[in-house]
């Protein structure tokens, strides 16, 4: 049984896949190209390539962080010469997120937004943090993480490796590794339309590696995949299997091509658009990459601000109109019932003219006596009796009046 596996997919929009991945035995990571900027393919590919020489055992944990971290700078810097070489490739950028098995450990670097997991015991938990702008305000309160999920600028990546800055910040940490752990890597085209109960109970399932992988790929295209998918997955046994046969997916299992020109986005079918209402209509645009400098977010937060009163502004709208709906339909419904009467007996046993309907609702009586006859109840015949006492319906006041006139009084 494979421990570990790695996939990678177009998706069902992107014309390219601007994706790389690699899974090999102790190195597992995903890097996705900038979608949008030129290049992104390449990038992504150089940098896996670059990457796979941290593919082999470390000393300690810290050892491979540190080699990962530096692996991930020196991928940085071929991607800067790249673009003194080929200017048409200028801005093209990458996300990274791998992980370096040493043993119970796991050494983990990141930077951008693709994610890292790691579900164990039924329970998944996301280890690494996207590197976004509503991250930030997830993390500062503004938003909520659900808000996050339709924000109009949830594609935009703070921080990438390549792009326009020269030695970018990369997260480190290290986490413990149990046996039955199973680690999940994967770019934003997974988990930006896979939701991560639908993760955690696809995991659970115990499939081997590869089939897991090929699940959650699917999964994806099922939900319409607008982004290229790649998914690797890292099964911890006892310990790591130096005879794995490495995989490398996506863009870099291919030959680089400086030249290609960036190719559009391929328009959604009609079928894609009957069976993925929601993704057609919410088909985000390419990430986006802006540097965090402090006059920018002031600009994203000022367009937050703008926003968050637009969503207030039509939230109220919606809210009065729906009252004024209500209100209406009610009182509409109110003046109707005044059209009609009915003939019934009151309290005290009398024949009685009533405006409105028989039924109230809760609390609101929808009829009214308008007219007490002289005629006692007991006064009539059984069979009228029965009629008076389960109401008799009239068009109008005259037509309730000229029903009490052919009331048939029993023979004394």
């Amino acid at each position: 049984m494979a421990l570990a596996a790695a996939r990678s997919h177009v998706g069902r929009v992107r014309s390219d896949n601007q994706d790389s991945g690699y899974a090999g035995a102790h190195l597992f990571v995903v890097a996705d190209g900038m979608g949008g900027h030129a290049g992104g393919d390449v990038a992504s590919a150089l940098t896996i390539r670059r990457l796979r020489d941290a593919d082999h055992e470390h000393a300690s944990p810290e050892e491979a962080l540190d080699d990962l971290k530096g692996m991930i700078q020196s991928a940085g810097e071929k991607l800067q010469s790249t673009m003194r070489e080929h200017p048409e490739l200028v801005g093209m950028g990458t996300t990274v997120s791998g992980i370096v098995r040493v043993g119970d450990r796991m050494a983990i670097a990141h930077i951008g937004d693709s994610r890292i997991y790691r579900y164990r015991v039924g329970a998944l938990t996301q280890i690494t943090t996207d590197h976004t702008f509503v991250q930030k305000l997830v993390e500062a309160g503004r938003i909520t993480r659900e808000e996050a999920e339709t924000h109009p600028r949830r594609n935009v990546v703070m921080r990438v490796l390549g792009n326009i800055e020269t030695h970018p910040e990369v997260d480190g940490l290290i986490e413990d590794a149990l046996p039955g752990d199973r680690w999940l890597v994967c770019s934003d085209g997974l988990s930006g339309v896979v939701g991560e109960s639908r993760l955690a109970q696809l995991l659970g399932q115990r499939r081997d590696a590869g089939a897991t992988a090929d699940r959650l790929v699917q999964e994806a295209l099922s939900h319409g995949a607008p982004d290229n998918v790649t998914v690797v997955i890292v099964d911890v046994d006892e310990s790591p299997d130096s005879s794995v046969e490495p995989q490398t997916v996506g863009s870099a299992a291919s030959e680089i091509d400086y030249d290609a020109a960036e190719p559009e986005a391929t328009p959604m079918s009609l079928t894609q658009l009957l069976l993925h209402p929601v993704q057609a209509r919410q088909q985000p645009a390419y990430e986006h990459f802006e540097p965090e400098s402090e006059e920018y977010l002031a600009e994203l937060l000022a367009e937050h601000r703008r926003w968050k009163l637009r969503r207030r502004i039509t939230w109220t709208v919606g809210v009065a109109l729906a009252v004024i709906a209500v209100v209406a339909g009610a009182l509409g419904f109110y003046a109707w019932t005044q059209t009609h009467y009915f003939v019934g007996a009151n309290d005290a046993g009398y024949v009685t003219i009533y405006q409105g309907v028989q039924s109230d609702v809760g609390p609101i009586v929808l009829s009214s006596e308008v007219q007490v006859t002289d005629i006692e109840l007991s006064e009539l015949t059984e069979f009228e009796q029965q009629r008076i006492e389960q109401t008799i319906n009239a068009d109008s006041l005259d037509a309730a009046n000229q029903i009490v006139d052919r009331l048939e009084v029993s023979s004394p």
